[in-house]
């Protein structure tokens, strides 16, 4: 059972797991405790959040690979744990960067639609 804290005008204001000083056990289908866990949820970031946050750790990574170009900053200088993703990361953009050169537009989106000579897949 849940174990809920009411502030002065009678709203739930905290709740746990464990009798706490001051508080009191409540059904688990309580309306009010039903309501405050709703309002307290922690809202899911919308899809333009995310897809902005995504492209700015694109261009995190570009910066980080520019200084590090430059030398004003050092691969060593980030903690293990930085350099193994950084690693990864410029892992993945290499074979990305692989796949797209083999799969570009001119290979699936031209207009050659005979498939014959060479450069095919098969």
């Amino acid at each position: 059972m849940p174990y809920v804290y009411r502030d002065a005008q009678g709203a739930i204001a905290a709740v746990y797991d464990q009798p706490v000083d001051g508080g009191e056990e409540v059904a688990v289908d309580d309306p009010a405790l039903t309501a405050f866990i709703q309002k307290n949820l922690p809202t899911v970031p919308s899809d333009e959040w995310v897809q902005s946050d995504l492209a700015l750790a694109r261009v995190m990574e570009d910066l980080i690979e520019i200084l590090i170009d430059k030398k004003v900053l050092m691969f060593t200088d980030f903690p293990e744990g930085a350099q193994k993703k950084l690693l990864e990361r410029r892992g993945f953009r290499k074979e990305f960067s692989y796949v797209e050169g083999l799969f570009g537009d001119d290979e699936f989106g031209g207009d050659d639609s005979d498939n014959s000579g060479s450069g095919g897949l098969f």
